[in-house]
């Protein structure tokens, strides 16, 4: 692992591959971390159909930043409860370390800086004077003019003002920056709004959750110093690579719930079992998230594979839409059925095609038996048009326990990035 030293980049011609060597980083360590950020930004961009995600590579990462030179980065923290950092720089692996010590120049973090009061002050405003990327934790509370967060005597919207002015690229990481978050909800005492409703002359790239994965922080970061621009992103402004999914899709247990089997208190032998946890308040079918790809501290484990369901933490909003939490929401709806349809109506169509199945099967059998039956006595001339049975055909004829689903069913849920948003 890395530590923090008073190794700076070097002011001119330095690119970030020969500040690594200058610093004892390995071309094998740079590259283990260039291959674990290809895997998170291509695994979303195969399954939304974003070619260029889809065919980055280790070896394109190390080549685009191994030319960077001196990319300046400056961190806020606004409105928020440092849960976005710290889920950065304890997500179990070195990525935090890599980013900030060795892919950029932090030149303002409150939380990892080691300046305070007027230096830190001067830190940010030397940072601002030049062309930077921006990442924002935290909302923006416009009540009583701002009063409710100030920095240095400042409204946390003018701080947020002037960073952006210089900056070349906006990212509001979590859900506090995305929409305002809990603090945003009902009734919403500090007037909080998210960045990209300050922000209305450049794009924001929304890296949505409460708090979002650490990888995923990171990769998004490295996508934009790869290609110099950030990533294509769905209506929320979210980066398609990892918001281009449902939970849902993408979630271990969906043969649970595509079967009827759920949950229904913690304790029950269902959630034991690894039933479906949708009668217990799971939001997965409404989220998109990269949760079930990507997972947490280095693919340890994710909520719902530890058996707690999704509060759809990355949805905007989702404080007020989806409370309770533990209950069953009438109004969310399951992709799959019709145009969509909640969980009542999923089992009793489930079990509709299953009876309709187990008689379409007995049918089946009933009509073959009788035919054999018949066949017994004849021989069969297929040149008079005659067919052979069943145990004399060369490719036998099955009958499926079940029909088909038909388009649009829950084994048909193939859509489109813009469809999903």
């Amino acid at each position: 692992m890395l530590v923090p030293d008073t190794d700076v980049w070097v002011e001119g011609e330095e690119t970030l591959a020969e500040h690594l060597e200058r610093r004892g980083v390995s071309r094998r360590s740079f590259l283990k971390f260039c291959s674990a950020m290809a895997a998170v930004i291509a695994a979303g961009g195969i399954s939304t159909g974003d070619a260029r995600a889809a065919g980055i590579t280790a070896d394109v990462i190390a080549a685009k930043l191994g030319e960077l030179r001196k990319p300046v980065l400056v961190w806020l923290q606004l409105q928020e409860c440092t849960g976005c950092m710290e889920s950065l720089i304890r997500s179990g692996d070195t990525t935090v370390e890599q980013l900030v010590l060795n892919l950029v120049s932090m030149d303002y973090n409150e939380l990892l800086m080691a300046a305070a009061g007027e230096a830190a002050d001067k830190a940010l405003a030397a940072a601002n004077a030049e062309e930077h990327i921006l990442v924002v934790n935290g909302s923006i509370p416009l009540g009583l003019g701002g009063a409710y967060t100030t920095i240095a005597g400042r409204s946390a919207e003018s701080v947020l003002r002037e960073s952006a002015e210089k900056a070349t690229a906006i990212f509001a990481v979590g859900a506090c920056a995305h929409w305002g978050s809990v603090q945003a909800s009902h009734p919403n005492p500090t007037g909080a709004v998210g960045v990209d409703s300050i922000i209305k002359d450049k794009p924001v790239v929304n890296v949505a959750g409460c708090p979002p994965i650490g990888e995923v922080i990171t990769a998004t970061l490295v996508y934009a110093l790869t290609y110099g621009g950030p990533p294509p992103t769905d209506t929320q402004g979210r980066p398609l690579f990892a918001y281009g999914n449902r939970i849902h899709d993408f979630c271990p247990r969906r043969a649970r719930f595509d079967a009827g089997e759920y949950v229904q208190t913690f304790d029950d032998n269902a959630a034991r079992d690894g039933a479906c946890l949708y009668q217990v308040g799971c939001r997965g079918p409404e989220t998109f998230a990269p949760c079930p790809i990507t997972q947490w501290n280095m693919h340890t484990d994710w909520p719902i594979g530890a058996g707690h369901p999704c509060i759809g933490c990355t949805e905007p909003q989702f404080y007020d839409r989806f409370t309770p939490f533990y209950q069953v929401l009438p109004d969310l709806k399951v992709p799959g059925l019709g145009v969509e349809a909640d969980a009542t109506k999923v089992g009793l169509v489930a079990l509709g095609l299953v009876g309709v199945g187990v008689a379409a099967h007995a049918t089946a059998t009933a009509v073959w038996e009788r035919r054999e039956a018949r066949a017994a006595d004849k021989v069969n001339l297929p040149l008079l048009g005659d067919l052979p049975t069943r145990e004399q055909s060369a490719a036998p004829v099955s009958v499926p326990d079940s029909p088909p689903p038909a388009p649009g069913t829950l084994a048909d849920d193939a859509t489109t990035p813009e469809e999903k948003s």
